[in-house]
């Protein structure tokens, strides 16, 4: 009923944002009489707001056709290296250079797509080999390939780690971990450690990620913590719909995800659509592409697989496993302690209102096993939780501190 609600409303509102835009166009067209006076500039960016916000939206798409490096513009196109049924492996190629560090970003299964983190491939791709994990939406992976839960995402890692890692250069790539994926890396970086595994990252950051969410709880932690496990399974799991290709599939739905987050912030986020719409009274289209440009990744949303979602409520939010010691990747023991030559480094957001201060820090506390000198916190002042992989802040004071870390431990 839940799914089947949605729909009929994304259907309606789909009909009424066409109407809307054409009536945007129509106002704004050079030979309307009432595009020049009256109420109608008013009315029509009113209507192209509304029209923006109410629009369906699918899979964006990354568009980095080239980058920087040395001065010179360089060429970039994406290959995939690895297909999985729930996600694959995709390699930005910078035409005509070789070498440099090797650089998994592992995206957040956590309602948006990998797109989310354009700008940190951006950032990086002047100075590393950038791979990242592209995630399907699950309600697009037909019933029949399986579940994918907590488990499969460490595999995944792992398995997309080995393939890197068997590529042309060093044998231990980098791994980059924002915000949801900071727990699963870790269990991955520890397995591949005990394991002495050739391919185990030579240096692993976590950003704003939920690693002891005992830490300076928010208010998604609390969400999670305030309810049973039954209460998620009765209430946000839904079962895709016969016009998707994962029909029958057990979801919990991008589309409850997004208004989740929109919530928490519900007055800056209609700041920003009024603010939208004085910049098209004032013509001023290149401040309103910025917020429409957000806006339009901000929106674009995935479904998760039940299976992963509720193991990730249970496991990360509900038990503390990780930093417990308990937690368990296909029923063997997670043991930090076997992180022995993986230099971490934990960056935190001081405003970050997702993953609280000292969340990611834990993190160093718990791979015993590692020597102090590969070890390093960097808490990022004034920034948010998109801060400190997106934006100024990103590039000019984040990826800096990142790009030395890797250089020191090559």
């Amino acid at each position: 009923m839940l799914y089947n609600a949605y729909e009929m409303q994304r259907s309606m509102l789909a009909g009424a944002s066409a109407m809307a835009n054409f009536g945007a166009g129509l106002l704004n067209n050079p030979a309307n009489p009432f595009a020049y006076f009256g109420g109608g500039p008013v009315v029509a960016s009113a209507l192209e707001v509304f029209a923006h916000a109410a629009e369906p939206r699918g899979k964006p798409e990354f568009g980095l056709n080239e980058t920087e490096i040395d001065g010179k513009t360089i060429a970039v196109h994406e290959e995939i290296l690895a297909r999985k049924p729930f996600g694959q492996l995709k390699h930005f190629v910078r035409e005509g250079v070789k070498g440099g560090p090797k650089l998994l970003i592992v995206a957040p299964m956590s309602g948006h797509y990998a797109t989310l983190l354009r700008g940190t491939v951006a950032r990086m791709l002047p100075f590393a080999d950038v791979y990242i994990t592209d995630w399907r939406d699950a309600k697009m992976v037909p019933i029949a390939e399986g579940r994918f839960d907590l488990d499969d995402y460490v595999d995944y890692v792992i398995d997309f780690l080995e393939v890197i890692g068997k590529r042309p250069g060093d044998a231990r790539p980098n791994v980059l971990a924002v915000c949801q994926p900071s727990v699963p890396v870790y269990a991955a970086a520890a397995v591949m450690g005990g394991d002495k595994h050739p391919n185990r990252p030579r240096t692993m950051t976590l950003m704003g990620g939920p690693v002891d969410t005992r830490e300076a709880p928010t208010a998604v932690n609390l969400l999670a913590t305030e309810r049973p496990l039954t209460w998620f399974k009765q209430n946000v799991i839904a079962t895709v719909p016969m016009t998707y290709a994962g029909a029958g599939r057990q979801v919990y739905p991008g589309f409850l995800q997004l208004a989740g987050f929109m919530s928490m912030n519900l007055g800056s986020h209609l700041m920003s659509h009024w603010e939208m719409f004085k910049h098209l009274v004032q013509g001023d289209e290149e401040s309103a592409d910025a917020t429409r440009s957000f806006y339009d990744e901000y929106r674009s949303v995935c479904d998760m697989t039940a299976e992963f979602y509720l193991q990730t409520i249970e496991v990360v939010f509900q038990e503390h496993a990780l930093p417990r010691g308990e937690m368990r990747h296909r029923d063997k023991i997670v043991d930090p302690g076997a992180i022995a030559d993986t230099a971490i480094l934990a960056i935190e957001g001081e405003r970050d209102d997702i993953s609280g201060l000292g969340q990611t820090k834990a993190a160093l506390t718990l791979a015993t096993g590692l020597p102090e000198k590969d070890k390093k916190y960097y808490m990022v002042e004034g920034a948010g939780h998109y801060g400190i992989f997106n934006g100024s802040k990103w590039r000019n004071r984040v990826a800096p501190i990142l790009e030395q870390w890797i250089t020191d431990h090559a």
